[in-house]
């Protein structure tokens, strides 16, 4: 099979992960008599176009995903390094003035820029986070609000009504979002309906919505759409965002910083 066309062996290889659930680089390297780096690229062509979603050593099909969310542990050590320079870079854009009042989502890349936070500029930092209210609180003489409701293990979020009415009678200079995915047609998105509608409420919140993703997470809708591009003043990603995917979002008025 060596002789296809790249297109048809895209085609061939999301009929496979559609079939068998899951396609591995070695194995589609074997059928398809190329190289691993050939398929590597193949695969990632294929995650850009949102057709499949990359895995370690291989890939899966995107509706196999788009309900699945990884827990806070393991989250935490993907992509370490991008996460910190992502959050480095969020925080670097706070306004120079002081007295900023800040609102802090749940996710893992977020949860960094509670240990960046400049002390004395921030009076308030507002979270739906245990962990994060603890981290700001102990390195800042910031006033941390806590935002109470249910809270998802898998996240470590508070969510729910008593959550989302909270949020909406606040009024903060910058909120810090997280998102599990982003596509143009649906925006950014989240698996779960409750963390949806807390994220909506943060953005709704905000003067200015910081939105932080490592580029992985583009490409792939989840369930619920929280945010329009519209929604969003800046995203901070990191540099394997690719060149489609970073026009598409500046020609929806995104500001887009590349950590």
């Amino acid at each position: 099979m060596s002789g296809m066309y790249a297109e048809e062996r895209h085609q061939a290889i999301a009929s496979l992960a559609r079939k068998h659930g899951r396609v591995s680089v070695a194995e589609l390297a074997e059928r398809f008599d190329v190289t691993s780096e050939t398929i590597r690229r193949d695969l990632d062509s294929l995650a850009r176009r949102g057709l499949l979603t990359r895995v370690h050593g291989g890939a899966v099909p995107v509706e196999k995903v788009r309900l699945v969310e990884l827990g806070v542990s393991v989250r935490e050590s993907e992509k370490a390094s991008e996460k910190q320079r992502i959050a480095e870079a969020a925080v670097a854009l706070l306004p120079d003035s002081g007295d900023l009042t800040v609102l802090l989502d749940a996710g893992t890349t977020v949860g960094r820029v509670a240990d960046l936070l400049p002390p004395g500029r921030i009076t308030t930092a507002v979270t739906n986070c245990l962990h994060t209210a603890a981290a700001v609180s102990a390195r800042n003489r910031t006033n941390v609000q806590i935002i109470g409701g249910r809270v998802r293990g898998v996240t470590q979020a508070a969510v729910g009504s008593s959550t989302v009415d909270a949020l909406r009678s606040l009024r903060v200079d910058v909120a810090f979002v997280g998102t599990n995915g982003f596509t143009p047609s649906h925006g950014f998105s989240t698996p779960d309906p409750a963390e949806g509608d807390v994220k909506r409420a943060m953005v709704a919140s905000a003067r200015q919505v910081f939105m932080l993703a490592d580029s992985s997470k583009f490409g792939s809708d989840y369930l619920v759409s929280f945010a329009k591009p519209g929604d969003v003043d800046v995203l901070v990603t990191d540099r394997g965002l690719d060149p489609e995917t970073h026009q598409s979002l500046v020609d929806h008025g995104i500001e887009v910083v590349l950590a």
